[in-house]
């Protein structure tokens, strides 16, 4: 057997069955540079050797040589003796662990078989190999990744993508993570805001290589679709609606579920009670990675303000929103809420009983219409207040107008207050609930909304839910490339939605893997054998964005200025609602179209378009540095436009967009009457069905002076200070820090 390996030429042999796999004689000779003619007889004497000495042996069926068992332990030999002679320079590994390691090719093979389902006779070749190249490069140390490199690229050459692709180490390079904490400084943003980001990444690189399929992945990153909240796709559902009266009935039991921090027992005062809800909110926001909604505020609090002071009640609300507003998510980020407020005791809740102190039933909830106003009336004065300097914008307030509202003077005189707030800093949302389908609905301050439209019960389909996430169709796309057919238009529209709804699918399991393993434990919390999150009974939102530009593109005007372009865009919208509407058919299935706002994709998919198509062919808004489509309304607004004219266009859309929609109202930088607003609005909720919509100023705060002025300010109005300047602007549905000079 040694006597076997003493020929160089039959040792090279051995080696290359190792590495290449089974050949033939004439593929041997050639892969040796032998000649047929003249070397024939010299390597057939080697192949005998090889075969008598039981090294190789022959595939009758393939007419090929192939290493034996006792082959390929004689080649590991030689390579230790080889090693041991020549004395080959040990190659040093700084290893993922953080520690430094001699270099050990079997643990290269060992993570192709265990990472990437290598056979393991195809992981030792790429050992063998990886191990080759390595000594080549004669590096002073190797990384861990600097291998996985490597190794990547010999699967590559080999045609072997499928395990490359399952092999792909997730991760941020040098430059982008220094680049992420520059950009952090320059947002003025958290240190925490920066971890969230490196792992949101990691986690959206996982999604695209090993959950989705790649169509889907491939959609995204093309700019086809746009799947929000990718950094927590496989990880959290995206907005949560509660139901306040569980926790005031149970109590907030932290240290049961795993997590830090004391349990609250059922509150017993109006304080306590504001507390819970305080911690409720910053529980919920490690397993939820947007809005949450905690809606009838005012009314589930009402048992605990009878007999309570209104001084004693403005102060508690006064430290509540102040937290609040300070509350930081685990990312570093606000805890986004929205605040549902009633001016009247819904005709659904009047005869619920009322939960009180101690989770005691007090009566019903239509005796306590006087102390839920109070909260309501209170809550705007709070927030007129704290934001008198500085402005305030969480919690984000939602005030509920049903039919009744301008009937009651008590109620009309809330919706002043709310006006008057409205006027002042552009903060409450309107929900107009003044036609029937709107009598049960719930929104959010991102505009999505929930109403008994699924199980036929408020409570079920309403409380204790979410939204799991948004998938977004990039509709100008769809019109470059149906270039005025219809029927293109919608093959490729109909392509779209069912890879969205594949996608929203996968997300909804993935939650349910998620609650199933525990690592949810909040929202898997029982209470008499029932789960607080009513996974099954969750949305999920198929929207769009550049509506306005697609039908540009398609008809050759803006929807708002032509009759033609505006019944191409309502088109547009009945088919994609028809085509959603029938997968609610299959059960646990809850798919919604809705009119999402989302910055972030309006702005990808427009850069994504102007790369792929030139800035002359596509449809946007915004420069051409910063190309943008409309989303989150229909047509984009303008400054002045007749409120009752945009509203004629965007009720058309609200009405087809159950799943959510928000329009959105400039109100200049002058001072603005909140009567004549009030006004507008009791226009607004007879006169249309709009669904939700909102107030907007644009705002400058001086923190030297500490003055809010109406208006994006270059310098102080007071003190011509322009180096203690901040200026906020409702970018889509919140308001955002848009410039700081501090």
């Amino acid at each position: 057997m040694l006597k076997a390996v003493a020929s160089t030429l039959r040792l090279e042999v051995l080696n290359l069955l190792l590495d290449r796999g089974p050949l033939s004689y004439t593929e041997i000779m050639n892969i040796l540079h032998l000649n047929p003619s003249r070397d024939a007889g010299r390597f057939a004497y080697h192949l005998k050797f090889l075969l008598k000495a039981d090294l190789i042996e022959p595939d009758v069926e393939t007419k090929k040589y192939r290493l034996t068992d006792l082959g390929r332990m004689l080649v590991d030999v030689t390579e230790t003796i080889e090693e041991r002679v020549f004395k080959r320079r040990k190659m040093m590994v700084r290893t993922s662990r953080l520690a430094m390691e001699e270099f050990d090719r079997n643990k290269i093979a060992e993570a192709l078989v265990k990472e990437a389902s290598v056979p393991l006779d195809l992981a030792q070749k790429i050992a063998r190999e990886t191990e080759g190249r390595l000594q080549e490069v004669k590096a002073k140390y190797l990384t861990a990744p600097l291998i996985r490199e490597f190794v990547n690229a010999i699967l590559i050459e080999k045609g072997l993508e499928e395990y490359r692709h399952k092999l792909t180490r997730l991760g941020l390079p040098v430059y982008d993570v220094t680049q992420l904490i520059k950009s952090a400084g320059a947002q003025r943003l958290s240190v925490e805001a920066v971890h969230s980001a490196a792992g949101d990444a990691v986690v959206e690189e996982y999604t695209l290589l090993n959950v989705l399929p790649r169509d889907i992945a491939d959609a995204h990153l093309s700019g086809s679709l746009h799947l929000s909240s990718l950094g927590y796709w496989v990880l959290k559902p995206r907005e949560f609606f509660h139901d306040l009266r569980f926790f005031l009935q149970n109590g907030l039991s932290l240290g049961k579920l795993g997590l830090l921090g004391a349990s609250f027992p059922p509150p017993k005062s109006f304080e306590s009670a504001l507390l819970l809800v305080s911690n409720l909110l910053k529980a919920t926001a490690t397993e939820v990675s947007g809005e949450q909604t905690l809606d009838y505020f005012d009314v589930f609090l009402a048992p605990f303000a009878r007999g309570v002071s209104a001084d004693r009640i403005r102060e508690s609300l006064r430290l509540f929103v102040f937290s609040l507003s300070q509350s930081l998510s685990e990312s570093g980020s606000p805890v986004e809420s929205s605040l549902g407020l009633e001016l009247l005791i819904p005709p659904f809740l009047e005869k619920k009983e009322a939960i009180g102190p101690n989770g005691q039933k007090m009566g019903f909830y239509s005796d306590l219409t006087d102390e839920s106003r109070l909260i309501s009336s209170l809550l705007f004065e709070v927030m007129l207040e704290l934001g008198k300097d500085k402005p305030v914008f969480q919690p984000s307030l939602i005030v509920k107008i049903r039919p009744e509202v301008p009937q009651s003077r008590e109620s009309e005189s809330l919706l002043y207050e709310a006006h008057r707030l409205a006027a002042q800093r552009g903060l409450p949302y309107f929900a107009n609930l003044c036609f029937r389908e709107q009598e049960s609905a719930s929104y959010t301050a991102t505009g999505c909304r929930l109403s008994s439209d699924w199980k036929n019960d408020w409570e079920l389909d309403t409380t204790r839910t979410s939204c799991t996430d948004s998938v977004l169709i990039n509709l100008p796309r769809i019109s470059y490339n149906a270039e005025g057919s219809h029927a293109k238009f919608n093959e490729l529209l109909e392509e779209q939605l069912e890879m969205a709804l594949r996608a929203l699918e996968i997300k909804y399991l993935t939650i349910k893997q998620r609650l199933h393993e525990g690592l949810l434990p909040f929202l898997a919390q029982r209470t008499n054998g029932d789960q607080y999150f009513r996974l099954e009974n969750s949305t999920r939102q198929i929207s769009f964005v550049g509506l306005n530009e697609a039908s540009e593109a398609f008809t050759g005007k803006p929807l708002a200025e032509d009759a033609k372009s505006l019944s191409f865009a309502e088109g547009v919208m009945k088919k994609i609602f028809d085509e959603v509407h029938k997968s609610t058919k299959r059960p646990e299935t809850r798919p919604v179209l809705s009119m999402a706002p989302s910055n972030e994709a309006a702005k990808r998919l427009a850069e994504l378009d102007v790369e792929r198509y030139g800035l002359a062919r596509v449809r946007v808004r915004g420069s051409k540095e910063q190309p943008f489509y409309t989303d989150m309304v229909a047509a984009p607004s303008q400054l002045g436009a007749p409120l009752l004219e945009v509203s004629k266009i965007e009720e058309k859309f609200h009405q087809l967009s159950p799943g959510g929609h928000l329009a959105k109202f400039e109100l200049g930088d002058r001072e603005t009457d909140p009567n004549e607003l009030l006004s507008t609005t009791k226009q607004l909720v007879t006169a249309s069905q709009l669904g939700l919509y909102t107030y907007s100023r644009r705002l400058t705060f001086c923190a030297r002076c500490r003055k809010t002025f109406f208006g994006l300010q270059p310098k102080c109005p007071l003190c011509g200070s322009v180096d203690a300047l901040s200026s906020y602007s409702r970018v889509s549905e919140k308001y955002r820090l848009m410039a700081a000079s501090t």
